[in-house]
């Protein structure tokens, strides 16, 4: 998995930051942004990307209607927002955060030991 966020763009996210900072700054909400209120927010869009599937079963899930997917879309999306808007505010590089944690799960789950093994590390 490391490699695949090797190539991971960090300009991207950082461009979203920016363009979120200015977002944010033009309609004078960056008093409103503390570090509080942002994990506060985010966990709410957390919650109603919840909703979506809440009550579908797997085939539901599976075959997700266009409605769902496009609830689904924008769910994703404002949680995305929220977590670099977040790590903008506390000048965290999402993309070094998740590659240096990637490799320490790397380390937690070994191959030989986590494939097809649903259980976590410090109970194996």
């Amino acid at each position: 998995m490391v490699f695949y966020l090797a190539n991971m763009e960090t300009d991207s996210i950082k461009q979203l930051q920016q363009e979120l900072r200015k977002f944010a700054g033009d309609r004078d909400w960056d008093q409103f942004h503390t570090i509080k209120n942002l994990i506060l927010a985010l966990t709410g869009e957390v919650g109603e990307l919840a909703e979506v599937f809440q009550w579908l079963n797997d085939s539901e899930i599976k075959n997700l209607s266009a409605a769902n997917r496009i609830q689904a879309e924008q769910e994703l999306a404002d949680v995305l927002l929220y977590l670099i808007r977040l790590s903008d505010k506390l000048d965290i590089d999402l993309v070094k955060a998740a590659k240096a944690k990637l490799e320490i799960n790397a380390k937690k789950y070994p191959v030989a030991e986590a494939k097809g093994n649903a259980t976590k590390y410090n109970r194996r």
